[in-house]
């Protein structure tokens, strides 16, 4: 939201010829959440990440990367910068990552080995965090 009203009140182009690339990207991160909300729904496991998890979900998404929905989050926010030109957004995007990393990434690991123990290690040992990462 910030980045759309810094882009009104200060405009910082993006390149234009990008668009169709961000319009891609912006599905692709979208669909990447939706994938990863639909295997934690049929998990029977919570979604939001300020409650603790019921159930430790290593398929779909997750077998390639332990936060598909931050990592989605992220891609749409580039994809929506690139397809708005709006270079705000795009700035915006990695910052928010390293955040969600640093704020919610870590004290999630920590929650989820403190509750699943070895499942949890041999999980965090094989699957990055960010899919590249």
């Amino acid at each position: 939201m910030e980045g759309l009203l810094l882009q009104h009140l200060y405009p910082l182009p993006a390149p234009g010829e990008l668009v169709w690339p961000g319009r891609i990207l912006l599905a692709a991160g979208l669909l990447l959440d939706i994938w990863a909300m639909a295997i934690m729904f049929k998990a029977h496991t919570n979604i939001l990440p300020h409650r603790p998890a019921d159930t430790l979900v290593t398929t779909g998404p997750f077998a390639h990367m332990r936060n598909p929905i931050y990592v989605g989050n992220t891609i749409a926010a580039v994809g929506l910068g690139l397809a708005l030109q709006n270079g705000w957004l795009l700035l915006a995007a990695p910052v928010a990552g390293v955040l969600t990393h640093n704020l919610a990434v870590k004290r999630e690991a920590m929650h989820l080995e403190a509750k699943f123990g070895d499942q949890w290690r041999a999980y965090a040992g094989r699957v990055k965090a960010w899919w590249l990462v």
